[in-house]
């Protein structure tokens, strides 16, 4: 435990030394944000903000994860691993978005077709890889329930949908300042909680560690996470962009899956699911009725916007409902 709370001390205080650095670099490459061209008129005022900032939680958070790791290590078997192998596969595809847009300087960088192929891709190999790992396989835990089912072949597409919805809500949900970094902290932090208790009532040794390790990653992340949002609160210094997002959804879906707790995500991740479920409402409702609307605007927390909440309030809400869920699916758990 000691290690963990390290982890997030140390990520905080790198974040915090390492964020000023990070932004004048980013100013010197010109990572300037391109604002979509309907986003609510309030957003205009960000355009040229430095991007790419998940750049720098997101290697510290792997650094110090892997500095402060214990036991031996396994490449087949680690569980921190293969989540870091994971995560930066999904960072890779949202900077790749991110630099795309920067290139043709403007908000359309990989198509949605582009995206979602890459997204299976790596939602099929880290599927499969939990389908084999022997301390994960195909039987996944049911909240509040204390039992299990065992998926069978169903779990590898049954993952790689959570994997992306996962993904796709966490991107969604970067919308407005410190919400997704904020949200996300929380996420992290309960993470590393369930991996220390689910280490402690491991049966192996082998197990045990692996869990551990886990858990000092997520722990990594969370105070890094928390030192970004020093930069990263409304007025915005930085922004994570697609880069930040994808790779903070990977961590959330992979640490889930790696716990086999996959459907605690609905409530640790909850505020992406709801980002996402109200994209697709959003969408089939103006398709079934020839342009009508449910919100003023999806996601979800640009309709709060526009009927005039104020952003840092919508924040402190999303946060506040997200550690509310995460007490929950802490109440939903078994060790």
């Amino acid at each position: 435990m000691q290690r963990m709370v390290w982890a997030v001390l140390i990520g905080f205080a790198a974040a915090l030394a390492v964020g000023p650095w990070a932004i004048r670099e980013l100013c010197k490459l010109k990572a300037g944000q391109n604002i979509y061209e309907l986003a609510p008129e309030a957003h205009k005022a960000k355009q040229g903000t430095p991007t790419m900032g998940g750049l720098a939680f997101a290697a510290l958070s792997l650094l110090i994860g892997f500095a402060l790791r214990i036991g031996s290590f396994d490449v087949k078997t680690d569980m921190a691993f293969a989540l870091a192998v994971f995560a930066l596969l999904n960072l890779l595809i949202g900077f790749t978005d991110d630099f795309t847009k920067l290139r043709m300087k403007h908000n359309q960088g990989l198509t949605e077709k582009q995206k979602l192929a890459a997204q299976f891709v790596v939602a099929a190999l880290f599927s499969t890889y939990c389908y084999l790992h022997p301390c994960v396989g195909s039987t996944i835990y049911i909240p509040f329930f204390h039992t299990q089912w065992d998926m069978g072949w169903l779990y590898i597409p049954a993952m790689m949908f959570v994997i992306i919805c996962t993904t796709n809500g966490c991107n969604l949900l970067d919308g407005l300042d410190g919400l997704c970094g904020g949200v996300s902290s929380v996420g992290m932090a309960t993470f590393a909680v369930l991996a220390l208790l689910y280490a402690y009532a491991a049966q192996g040794a082998a197990e045990q560690t692996a869990l551990l390790n886990l858990g000092i990653l997520c722990a990594a992340l969370c105070g890094s996470l928390l030192g970004y949002l020093r930069f990263n609160l409304h007025p915005a210094q930085v922004m994570m962009g697609d880069t930040g997002s994808m790779f903070l959804g990977g961590m959330c879906a992979g640490a889930a899956m790696l716990m086999r707790q996959p459907l605690l995500i609905l409530l640790v991740g909850g505020a992406y699911a709801v980002s996402l479920l109200s994209v697709f409402l959003q969408r089939m409702y103006f398709k079934a009725t020839h342009g009508k609307r449910i919100f003023k605007m999806s996601p979800l927390h640009h309709h709060f916007e526009l009927c005039g909440v104020p952003e840092t309030r919508i924040v402190s809400m999303y946060v506040i409902a997200s550690v509310l869920l995460c007490l929950l699916a802490l109440l939903g758990v078994q060790a």
